[in-house]
């Protein structure tokens, strides 16, 4: 039990941050090419975006932080653990609501209704501007945005669990086993 204790949460942390560096760079490529041509399913899609880049954003910083402090031993206010519970539960809550909204905003999760031949949508397809979703890689990139919130909302939740069970079973010795080792 002890090597859980001190090895599982930088472990969770750098998933969530890679998870939140992967949505940021799909999400800010999306929203570029959508404003290059300035043609979007809908407005709710290009807001609905801009909030997963924020998050990303948010969570890439804190995470980031979260995890070198913790590496790091730190036991100022930012880095306790009660800062950290909340910050995971307003990061839960974000990823939760943008990945629930864009499964509603997004133009379906059915990518076959793109000609995989031609890459072009067809004439009677459900897109409201054909021009962009053009190809099947754009539709599977939206599907990703999604899929990658909901796996940033899972792990999240996993890390706030651990974070509450790891409190629980403590010794209330909030110093980081790492900075013993140095």
């Amino acid at each position: 039990m002890p090597y859980i204790r001190a090895h599982y949460h930088p472990i969770l942390f750098a998933l969530i941050t890679v998870c939140a560096m992967a949505e940021l760079g799909l999400a800010a490529f999306l929203i570029s090419a959508g404003n290059e041509n300035n043609n979007w399913p809908s407005g709710r899609y290009h807001s609905v975006l801009i909030l997963f880049e924020f998050n990303a954003v948010w969570t890439t910083l804190f995470g980031t932080a979260y995890l070198l402090w913790l590496v790091d031993g730190a036991i100022h206010f930012l880095a306790s653990i009660a800062s950290s519970i909340v910050w995971l539960l307003v990061t839960t809550v974000l990823w939760g609501a943008a990945a629930g909204v864009m499964h509603g905003a997004r133009s379906g999760g059915n990518c076959n209704w793109i000609s995989a031949t031609t890459g072009f949508v067809a004439g009677n397809s459900p897109c409201y501007l054909p021009q962009d979703l053009s190809s099947v890689s754009r539709c599977r990139e939206a599907l990703s945005v999604e899929a990658i919130g909901w796996i940033e909302f899972v792990l999240c939740v996993l890390t706030l669990l651990a974070t509450c069970m790891w409190v629980r079973t403590s010794k209330r010795s909030y110093v980081s086993e790492y900075s013993k080792l140095a």
